[in-house]
C-alpha cells in the first residue's frame, strides 16, 4: 500500500514516514521545505527510499500529483507560530484540507483512510468548573487581567477562582488564529469525509516533543527554546508566573496513536493524543536544568504572550478505549531530545532572536 505523508520532512511527519516504511508501506512525502523550519533544505534524516514531492498543500496541482494512487493520507503539514500573518494559518491549515477532499472527490479517489493532524489548541482557554456555577468554557483572559498579573481563570458569573478540567473532545473552544484554523481543518475533513464516504479521523495532538524538532524556529516550542538558552548559558525565560500547566507527549506515542487510528474500526471522529499528565512550566524548566547539570537559573520577568492559555491538559480516555496509551514520560522526552541534539553537534549558533522579535511585534507584553 502507498501512503502520502504531507509535511513528511518535518518533525512529526518524518517519524511517521519512518514508521510507515518499517511496516512495508510505499511512502510518498509532500513538503514545501519552508526555510524557517528547514534553512538548509532537505534534512538528512529523510529516507531516500521515500518518494519526495516538493510543493505546497495550498496548491491544487500539487495535490493532484501527490494523491494519485494513494491508499492512506497522513495530513501532517501545518503552519504554527506566534506571528501576525493570520490569513496564512487558514490557508495552510484549513484551505489545504478542503483542497485535499476537493481533489479526492473530483477524481473519484477513495483512500482507505485520511488522518488529519489537529491540535490541543482547539480548546482555547480550556474547560473549567466553578464551585458555585459548575462547568464553563473559559474565554480569553482580558488584557486588563493579564496586565494586573492576575493569571488564573475565574468564573465569568461570580469571578471566583475556578478549577481546570482535563479537556474533553466534545468541547472545542478556539480563541486564536492557529486554533481556529486547526479546528476548521479537522471539521472540513471529518464532515466531507462522512459526506463522501472517505474514512477520516482527526487527532488533536498535545505538545509533541522529541528528536528532530526544528532547532531554527524559536518562536514556539518550549523544549528547543529552553534547551538552547540553557546550553548558551542564558536564563530560562518563563512567562506569567510559571504555574501554568501543559501536557507533553513523546513523539513515539504520537506515532503509535496514528497507527491506532489508522488500524482501528473508527471513523469521522476526533481524538486527543496526550500524556494525561499535568506539568507546570516551572517544573519543566527545573527538570531541564537538572538534566543538563548546569547552574542556569530561571527568570520570570512578569511578561505574558498573546494567545497563550493558562492550563492545557487533555483527557486521553477516548483514545485509550481503542487500546492506545502513552508509554513514555517527560524524563524520556528530555533524554531522547538531548541525546539527539548531542548527536547532531549541538544547537545552531546563529538563530533568530525570536524573543526580541516577539517583543517588537507586540506578541510579548509586560504586566504592570
Amino acid at each position: 500500500m502507498r501512503v502520502l505523508v504531507t509535511g513528511g520532512a518535518g518533525f512529526i511527519g518524518s517519524h511517521l514516514v519512518d514508521a510507515f516504511l518499517s511496516k512495508g508501506y510505499e511512502v510518498r512525502i509532500l513538503d514545501s521545505l519552508d526555510a524557517r523550519v528547514h534553512p538548509h533544505g532537505m534534512p538528512a534524516y529523510v529516507p531516500k527510499e521515500a518518494e519526495f514531492i516538493k510543493g505546497s498543500v495550498t496548491d491544487r496541482t500539487t495535490w493532484e500529483r501527490a494523491l494519485e494512487g494513494v491508499d492512506v493520507v497522513s495530513h501532517q503539514a501545518a503552519y504554527q507560530d506566534y506571528m501576525l500573518d493570520f490569513s496564512r494559518f487558514l490557508m495552510v491549515n484549513s484551505v489545504s484540507t478542503a483542497l485535499l477532499y476537493e481533489v479526492l472527490v473530483e477524481r473519484g479517489w477513495r483512500p482507505r483512510k485520511v488522518i488529519i493532524a489537529s491540535s490541543q489548541a482547539v480548546y482555547g482557554e480550556g474547560q473549567y468548573t466553578c464551585p458555585t456555577h459548575g462547568f464553563f468554557l473559559a474565554k480569553n483572559r482580558s488584557h486588563e487581567q493579564m496586565k494586573s498579573g492576575e493569571w488564573e481563570v475565574r468564573c465569568p458569573q461570580c469571578n471566583d477562582a475556578s478549577t481546570p478540567k482535563f479537556m474533553e473532545e466534545s468541547h472545542p473552544n478556539p480563541c486564536n488564529q492557529y486554533a481556529v484554523s486547526k479546528l476548521s481543518g479537522e471539521q472540513i475533513g471529518v464532515g466531507l469525509g462522512r459526506l463522501h464516504q472517505i474514512p477520516t479521523v482527526a487527532l488533536r495532538y498535545s505538545i509533541t516533543q522529541g528528536p528532530r524538532q526544528s532547532l531554527f524556529n524559536q518562536y514556539s516550542g518550549i523544549l528547543r527554546i529552553f534547551t538552547a538558552r540553557a546550553l548558551a548559558g542564558e536564563p530560562l525565560l518563563i512567562y506569567e508566573d510559571g504555574r501554568q500547566t501543559r501536557d507533553f507527549v513523546h513523539i513515539d506515542d504520537v506515532v503509535d496513536a496514528n497507527f491506532c487510528a489508522l488500524e482501528g474500526d473508527v471513523n469521522f471522529e476526533s481524538f486527543n493524543v496526550g500524556s494525561g499528565a499535568s506539568t507546570s512550566i516551572s517544573q519543566y524548566a527545573e527538570l531541564i536544568i537538572r538534566k543538563l547539570g548546569t547552574d542556569i537559573r530561571t527568570l520570570t520577568p512578569g511578561q505574558y504572550r498573546l494567545g497563550d492559555n493558562r492550563h492545557s491538559v487533555s483527557s486521553i480516555s477516548k483514545l485509550q478505549k481503542l487500546g492506545w496509551s502513552p508509554k513514555r514520560g517527560l524524563p524520556q522526552i528530555l533524554d531522547d531530545f538531548l541525546s539527539w541534539v548531542d548527536q547532531i553537534g549541538g544547537i545552531p549558533e546563529k538563530v533568530l532572536d525570536a524573543y526580541q522579535d516577539m517583543i517588537d511585534r507586540g506578541v510579548i507584553q509586560p504586566a504592570c
